[in-house]
């Protein structure tokens, strides 16, 4: 059994980091995090483009519970640092043959969305998925997602069982296809397996779990925009006596044998610690570390072209905080996206409009619009400049077919595979490692490494994986890794 660690440094205050920070410091840790950036939040942060403040990575926030969890084992709660409002709607889906569903802030009224546009039967069929959704949340959260693998036995459980009765190792679109009948419906349902890095037929049934967050659970928003969250974290980490120090990179962890002394900062410092939490891309984490690379090929999730617009606050189109614009050709899509590496010829894409809910993002009679743009990343396909003008030039007449009159004068920036490479993001993705079977719960790269019992991983390349819950959630896994290995 091992000491429970005095001091702990966690390396990156983004928001796996600063969840880590937030209850080892609970258990009692001298914490101190370290940010190679200029600010906290890692893609959670602000951007000010032309004087309007964009968001410049995440902008859906689902599960708060999680969220308040970490405030709370500081003594502290979320309510009195931070204002989350629900959306309604949550999303906004357009389609190609013009009709309209919107998911609410209750299943009753999802269901009359849907109803309207797609029939009463559809409706009833809605209704019976989304329980199966929430059984299968029940049955994975605690046991499969709340979990840090040490085996793949560590499965075995009754959970299991119960999963297995649901097919949640069944294909997701086979899964929903079975349940509902229109294919409107279907997408709005199986979308979030993009979130996973897969095409709906690919992904297990049990990524499902995703769809009761958005999609019945609730979709939330702070006031003051994403960074709002990462900004009150580390306000409680320093009300805690924990020092959040940005503009310090890390080169390394420096060790004696098996026993971590602490890191190496650029400026040859060496800041003490008897324990580690890392969360960067666990390749990263081993270079740190110096070790041997993982010897496996890890397959990484698609990427996207981010725009950030300045748009006027009058434009017409803008009716909901998210709004996916479904395309028509929707197995042929991922197949171009994911196995073809080419970009959508029928694209499908995300347009989140901050100021809609929060006025406050509004800056002198103009609003901050972001663009998601699902690409192949660079893994698989590097793309040219040209490529990316294309997507964005299509991914904009799509808009304009639905009524989102965008011009290309309107875009403060473009964000492509090649930046989000540049800002340290493997094969140019930040979305991480895809939730494939062998890159699932105990496949995937695990939050300790053998024989170093002072390191702990966090952060979407490894469990429970990608998203700002489950990235929430992986700094405190990585936290009872440290403290739990002493108990």
């Amino acid at each position: 059994m091992n000491p429970a660690p005095r001091r702990v440094v966690v390396v990156g205050a983004g928001l796996s980091g600063l969840s880590a920070a937030m209850h080892l410091r609970g258990a009692g840790c001298d914490v101190i995090v370290l940010e190679q950036s200029s600010y906290v939040g890692g893609l959670c942060h602000d951007l000010v483009l032309d004087g309007v403040r964009h968001e410049s990575g995440p902008t859906v926030l689902t599960m708060p519970e999680i969220l308040e969890a970490a405030f709370a084992a500081l003594g502290s709660t979320m309510t009195s640092r931070l204002q989350l409002n629900r959306l309604d709607p949550a999303y906004r889906a357009t389609y190609a043959d013009g009709s309209v569903i919107e998911v609410r802030d209750s299943i009753a009224k999802t269901a009359a969305s849907i109803e309207a546009a797609c029939g009463s039967v559809e409706a009833d069929r809605f209704v019976k998925f989304a329980d199966y959704c929430a059984r299968l949340y029940d049955v994975t959260f605690e046991p499969f997602m709340r979990k840090s693998f040490d085996s793949p036995f560590d499965l075995l459980s009754r959970p299991l069982l119960d999963l297995l009765r649901l097919r949640g190792f069944s294909s997701m679109g086979a899964q929903v296809d079975r349940r509902l009948g229109d294919p409107r419906t279907r997408r709005l349902v199986s979308f979030q397996a993009l979130y996973a890095g897969l095409a709906p037929a690919k992904a297990r049934a049990l990524y499902n779990v995703i769809t009761y967050m958005d999609v019945i659970a609730g979709v939330y928003s702070p006031v003051g925009g994403m960074a709002a969250i990462t900004e009150a974290m580390s306000a409680a980490l320093r009300d805690c006596d924990v020092e959040v120090r940005t503009g310090t990179r890390v080169t390394n962890v420096v060790r004696q044998g098996d026993r971590v002394t602490g890191v190496r900062v650029i400026g040859n410092e060496i800041v003490a610690a008897d324990a580690i939490v890392l969360t960067c891309d666990p390749e990263r984490a081993r270079e740190l570390l110096g070790i041997r690379p993982i010897r496996r090929h890890l397959r990484r999730s698609p990427s996207c072209v981010l725009l950030h617009l300045n748009a006027p606050s009058s434009l017409a189109g803008v009716d909901a905080h998210h709004t996916i614009h479904f395309g028509e050709n929707w197995d042929e899509t991922f197949s171009e996206l994911i196995d073809q590496a080419r970009p959508m010829s029928d694209p499908s894409v995300l347009v989140s409009a901050a100021a809609h809910s929060d006025p406050s993002r509004q800056s002198a009679g103009t609003q901050p619009l972001y663009v998601l743009l699902p690409c192949p990343n660079e893994q698989r396909r590097a793309l040219s400049a040209h490529v990316v003008d294309d997507i964005v030039r299509t991914g904009l007449a799509r808009l304009r077919e639905r009524g989102l009159a965008l011009e290309e004068s309107m875009i403060r920036r473009v964000v492509s595979p090649a930046h989000w490479r540049h800002a340290g993001m493997r094969a140019g993705t930040p979305f991480s490692l895809a939730h494939t079977f062998a890159q699932t719960g105990p496949f995937r790269p695990n939050n300790r490494i053998r024989g170093l019992n002072q390191i702990a991983l966090a952060g979407a390349g490894t469990v429970p994986g990608v998203g700002v819950p489950t990235s929430i959630l992986s700094g405190e896994l990585a936290a009872e890794r440290l403290v739990g290995a002493a108990r």
